[in-house]
């Protein structure tokens, strides 16, 4: 019963060399996002330019993401994994040094779009060169590993932003993608193994011209919510409708088109990658919507600056990245179910006491707190991401990569869009600052513990043994 047990399986050292040389490039996208969002007041000033028109900056770069990730199987199995990563990492090396040089706001919009298109390939080629390469076998403790950028960016990314724009020019903020593109790239020609046969399959173009305008309208109508006026809106409600009348007709298509789809929205019938891509999306409201309300809550009610509102949130940080490595090793051999769970209620505990915080509340209580949300969610991401590629075939997994970073990216942008709306209604029906953040948190609560509930529906325990086409997807990835 030896090799053929999930728990004792050991890793194939190929399998660490993928994951070493997506994580280096992987890293300079997962920055990028972070460190410009603090950075638009400074832009905007240094550009002379509106912070309406500034706001284009996130805003063009996030779209550009919801056009490319749809088709970034397509182009995979088109060009192979390994040259499609190369392409991918040298256009958004190309964009970063671009928007280093930037002249005005709008050539700086445009080379973000650059950065974008790149970034849009790269993020769901990370997960499916990994899991390929592992081949069904220890999913928990690769993803522990493979999703790391996913945890430090939100973490490290402001942190950074703050210091470079206390101390260097705006123009750094790009440069320090270079060193980890051009490693990245090196480190990819060196060790990512040749790329095997590709497909020549017709691009969708029914497909992608449903999915990605669809995802546009949806991005872009969540970015908008933030503004005076939130979902009631033109510019948010129009596009929000848009997006989910052009994402239900993708539906309606793909369901037809069965395997032919530019997304294969069948393989929702695997409840793995259904259940793992809906909690998934409440994660990313969990983690991206609270981390809203943190910073904010640390500068207007305790007069914290931006760079001191990033340092506080560290600890939420080292908390994730604490218990990752146990949620990995667990998640192999006891499912994503209770893990899940558990890590949905420390999540809660660790959010709770945000929702009686006021201006001087002990900051000590607080960074614990932030501790303990922190190890909650890793305890409960990994899990649910190893969870989502569980028996699916080789072919199988590009597509599953693209739901699921679909899934995350939505929910990010959801939760963030509804707890603005919920601190800005707050704010004006509140009688103080402080009951209107309390009342944002407890929004923020609501979510997780419906993450808790959702979480009993997860399927249980792996089986023992890798499944013979888990096995048989073991190649070098192609």
């Amino acid at each position: 019963m030896s090799d053929t047990k999930t728990e004792p399986t050991p890793i194939d050292p190929a399998v660490w060399r993928t994951v070493g040389v997506v994580l280096v490039g992987g890293m300079a996208v997962l920055f990028d996002t972070t460190i410009v969002a603090v950075a638009l007041h400074t832009l905007a000033s240094e550009l002379h330019a509106s912070v309406a028109t500034i706001q284009w900056v996130s805003t063009g770069y996030l779209l550009a993401l919801g056009v490319t990730i749809p088709i970034a199987g397509w182009a995979q199995r088109m060009l192979g994994g390994k040259r499609l990563w190369l392409i991918a990492l040298t256009l958004f090396l190309l964009g970063s040094v671009l928007s280093s040089l930037a002249w005005s706001a709008g050539s700086l919009i445009a080379f973000r779009i650059v950065q974008g298109v790149g970034g849009g390939m790269l993020m769901p080629l990370m997960s499916t060169m990994v899991m390929q390469a592992a081949g069904g076998r220890n999913l928990g403790r690769v993803t522990s590993v493979i999703s790391l950028p996913a945890v430090l960016g939100p973490i490290a990314g402001p942190v950074l932003g703050g210091l470079i724009l206390q101390h260097l020019h705006w123009s750094w903020m790009f440069w320090v993608n270079v060193p980890f593109c051009i490693a990245g790239i090196v480190l990819a020609v060196m060790f990512l193994p040749a790329d095997g046969p590709v497909r020549r399959a017709p691009l969708d173009i029914v497909g992608f011209a449903l999915l990605a305008p669809g995802l546009v309208g949806l991005l872009w109508g969540l970015s908008n919510t933030s503004k005076p006026g939130s979902f009631g809106r033109g510019d948010a409600l129009g596009p929000l409708i848009a997006g989910l009348v052009l994402l239900a007709a993708f539906t309606a298509w793909a369901l037809r088109r069965r395997g032919r789809a530019l997304v294969d929205l069948l393989l929702l019938r695997h409840w793995p990658l259904a259940s793992s891509s809906l909690l998934l999306f409440l994660s990313g409201i969990t983690l991206y919507g609270a981390m809203l309300l943190m910073p904010l809550y640390f500068q207007e009610l305790r007069g914290t600056s931006a760079l001191g509102a990033g340092l506080l949130l560290i600890p939420q940080g080292l908390g994730t990245l604490a218990s990752r490595s146990l949620a990995g090793r667990l998640s192999d051999s006891m499912g994503a179910r209770p893990l899940a769970v558990i890590g949905f209620l420390v999540v809660l505990a660790g959010t709770v006491p945000f929702a009686f915080a006021g201006a001087h509340t002990n900051q000590w209580l607080l960074m614990a707190a932030l501790l303990v949300r922190g190890a909650g969610l890793g305890i409960a991401t990994v899990p649910l991401m190893a969870l989502g590629f569980r028996d699916l075939e080789r072919h199988e997994v590009p597509d599953a990569s693209i739901i699921i970073r679909i899934a995350q990216q939505v929910g990010g942008s959801f939760g963030t869009a509804v707890l603005a709306v919920v601190l800005t209604g707050a704010a004006t029906a509140a009688t103080s600052p402080t009951a209107a953040f309390q009342r944002s948190f407890w929004w923020a609560i609501g979510f997780t513990v419906a993450g808790v509930l959702l979480s009993l529906a997860l399927p249980g325990r792996p089986p023992t043994t890798v499944s013979p086409a888990a096995a048989e997807a073991r190649v070098p990835v192609g």
